[in-house]
């Protein structure tokens, strides 16, 4: 695994995101899969990250200085299990609307549509002018695959 720091460019929001190699991220960036998290903005880059660089040998390392715990393969497994459970659990409750969810998400926030939780697809778009009309809505960290039990 390898832990990246992306900033999108329409906002600057800057957030970390895991990969299973530097060529996962290409691949994902490429296929449109990477996305702000707080904005939804699919233009995201690499930020300026720096570098883990250990304190010297011949000295104590202070409290600051003090490793991270390690991220093992293991560990990242067991975190994204987690995220991905929560995710279902979300999205047990919420109905799928596929490719109205734009539609859906304005008429439920005018008052035209009952109010519920609902997923689906929109383009970026779509969801940038529900954000601009102060509608909240978020993404999901993993795709949804309609059928499919979640």
């Amino acid at each position: 695994m390898i832990i990246f720091d992306l900033k999108c460019a329409s906002q600057g929001h800057v957030f970390e995101a895991w990969f299973g190699s530097g060529d996962d991220y290409e691949a994902q960036r490429a296929r449109g899969l990477v996305a702000c998290p707080v904005c939804g903005c699919g233009d995201v880059g690499k930020a300026p990250m720096a570098p883990a660089v250990p304190a010297k040998g011949n000295r104590a390392a202070e409290p600051s200085e003090a490793p991270a715990a390690e991220l093992t393969p293991e560990k990242a497994k067991e975190m994204l299990s987690a995220m991905a459970e929560m995710q279902n659990q979300l999205l047990a409750d919420s109905e799928h609307v596929d490719d109205r969810f734009a539609d859906e998400a304005r008429a439920i926030h005018l008052g035209e549509a009952e109010a519920r939780s609902i997923h689906g697809r929109a383009t970026r778009e779509e969801a940038d002018s529900l954000r601009e009309d102060g509608i909240p809505i978020g993404t999901l960290p993993f795709p949804v695959v309609p059928g499919r039990k979640h």
